[in-house]
């Protein structure tokens, strides 16, 4: 796999990917707990050390060993212009997701990343037309493959603009003060790089998404009485 030395992108590079990872592009990524807002009713995550230990499990054994990968490998397809590859890494990303609300979330983040990826590159509807619909991780790896960044700071970008969400979510649904927020966002920060390089290094048969309890509570979200997140 190219690019996993881990160089410094160029000043617009970097401020691509900053643009990229933000909460405030418009995909709807802030309106998404992934089965946090369920664990803290079911699962006992009512403090900020529960909520920092659910997110970084979630870091490495679930976005790691999927989404991670999947950008890993799809921004290199992207750049060699591998139509079939970014078929094949779309739809393994779309039939292993684990409950109804991942398949909306996935689904709906792509179609609205695609959306905006159009004011942005001309040829991007064309690039999207073999795929129906197009996930967000191969999504995202589009957009990073258009920037002069290698492929480790592309997927540090996408795992980064992951926990910014996932922090929003722990604070408001715990609930949690910014403060807490922001360390746990610290840990999670010091804790990426390790995951990414973990991602880029699986090959296809070592890439998966098999998380049960992650999957058990995003079903129990979808009929949870009192909720603030779409999943």
């Amino acid at each position: 796999m190219p690019d996993t030395a881990g160089t410094l992108p160029d000043a617009r590079s970097l401020l691509q990917l900053i643009w990229l990872a933000s909460p405030a592009l418009p995909v709807g990524g802030f309106s998404y707990s992934e089965g946090f807002e369920a664990a803290v009713e079911w699962a006992g995550i009512d403090s900020e050390a529960a909520a920092a230990d659910w997110l970084a499990d979630q870091l490495h054994l679930g976005l790691a060993r999927g989404d991670l990968a999947v950008v890993a490998q799809a921004i290199p397809a992207w750049r060699a212009g591998d139509r079939a590859r970014i078929g094949a890494l779309n739809a393994w990303t779309l039939s292993t997701r684990e409950s109804a609300e991942f398949v909306l979330q996935t689904e709906q983040m792509g179609r609205s990343f695609v959306e905006w990826l159009k004011l942005q590159h001309a040829d991007t509807a064309a690039a999207f037309a073999h795929l129906a619909p197009a996930c967000y991780p191969v999504a995202f790896a589009f957009a990073a493959s258009r920037t002069a960044a290698g492929v480790r700071d592309g997927c540090l970008a996408f795992a980064f603009g992951w926990a910014e969400n996932m922090i929003g979510a722990a604070v408001k649904s715990v609930p949690l003060g910014q403060s807490a927020g922001q360390r746990m966002l610290g840990r999670l920060s010091a804790e990426i790089p390790a995951a990414v390089d973990r991602a880029i290094a699986l090959d296809d048969d070592e890439r998966q998404a098999f998380s049960p309890m992650l999957a058990i509570h995003s079903a129990r979200h979808e009929t949870q009485y009192s909720r603030l997140f779409r999943s």
